[in-house]
């Protein structure tokens, strides 16, 4: 299970995010005159600060260079409309739209869970169970609080990983004509993601690979395929997603994953394995008391009643088989042209 962070990383009550209480420690450079101070700040369109002094005058201010160290002690790039976003990404809202379903049918959403293997292996040795089997008592607890249907995110990690394989075999053959092909980089972790993009941009970006995680790959098809199929429109589709990573909470917030059209997003709300156990815990169940469910066949690796494996130890040995089926098809084609 998740470990809590310390009192100093919380967003009110959530233990993953830090509170949007204070302004940036170092938005830019201002070198400190003596006096009162009456110069203002203005910012271009592209993004340039200006020191507008009193008599009209402008000075434009050199830009702060911030630290891991300065963003690890400062929340002000956090904005209030952000702290909103993030204070939807949790398990208390989960319950508000499923009370919401409950008091007024006529507005029912309908509502899909979508576990990760990860989130499904934490809770399966917290209690002492097989996967198979926690994945079976999950879709019990979930359907009994309201929830209609609950899929496995290994049906969209081969997708994403599926999706992975092409991509860099595209890379690859277009290495000569484009310099940045390779290496290509992870896509699927939301914390390098920011990283990357924050403190590297573009001396980075354009390597890391343009698939999308298996948690956002399953929003794609919850909200699209999913929706079509019920004959619902997305936003009639209340998604949830249930992952090992507090990251993954700020992933389904960005703007990437909004479908403008239908005014929603892919991925509705994330929750934790450690929200669950919360969840369990204000139901007051234990999930090794929970009778079992059959597991739903749509958008899950599922044979029977059990999840479908694959040779390896995790993901890694999926990954290692995919890129292995690359490598044949890489090769086995320029021996074929040779």
């Amino acid at each position: 299970m998740a470990s809590q962070f310390s009192g100093v990383l919380q967003l009110t009550d959530l233990d993953d995010f830090i509170t949007p209480s204070q302004q940036c420690v170092k938005p830019v450079k201002v070198e400190k005159k003596g006096g009162k101070s009456v110069a203002k700040i203005q910012i271009e369109d592209d993004g340039s600060y200006f020191q507008v002094n009193k008599d009209g005058g402008k000075q434009k201010l050199e830009k702060a260079k911030i630290t891991l160290n300065d963003c690890l002690a400062c929340s002000g790039c956090i904005t209030s409309a952000e702290s909103v976003l993030i204070t939807q990404q949790s398990h208390e809202e989960l319950f508000k739209v499923l009370h919401s379903n409950k008091d007024d049918a006529a507005e029912q959403k309908i509502v899909v869970v979508s576990v990760s293997p990860q989130s499904r292996a934490s809770l399966a040795a917290h209690y002492d169970l097989s996967s198979s089997e926690t994945g079976r008592r999950l879709t019990s607890f979930f359907k009994g609080l309201g929830v209609h249907y609950v899929f496995d995110t290994s049906f969209s990690r081969t997708f994403s990983l599926l999706e992975s394989q092409r991509e860099f075999i595209e890379r690859f053959q277009n290495k000569e004509q484009d310099s940045k092909a390779l290496p290509m980089l992870t896509s699927a972790c939301p914390g390098w993601i920011c990283y990357a993009e924050k403190t590297h941009g573009e001396f980075i970006l354009p390597y890391i690979s343009t698939t999308r995680s298996p948690q956002q790959m399953m929003g794609s098809l919850v909200k699209g395929y999913f929706a079509e199929q019920q004959g619902l429109s997305p936003q009639q589709v209340y998604h949830v997603a249930v992952m090992p990573c507090f990251d993954k909470k700020l992933e389904a917030s960005r703007s990437d994953f909004y479908l403008n059209a239908a005014e929603t997003r892919e991925v509705d709300c994330v929750i934790t394995s450690a929200e669950v156990q919360k969840m369990l815990e204000e139901e007051n169940v234990s999930l090794s008391d929970v009778e079992p469910a059959p597991l739903d066949p749509m958008f899950s690796s599922v044979c029977g009643d059990d999840f479908l494996s694959h040779s390896g130890s995790g993901s890694g040995g999926y990954l290692h088989h995919v890129f292995t089926s690359a490598a044949k098809q890489l090769f086995g084609e320029e021996e074929n042209k040779s």
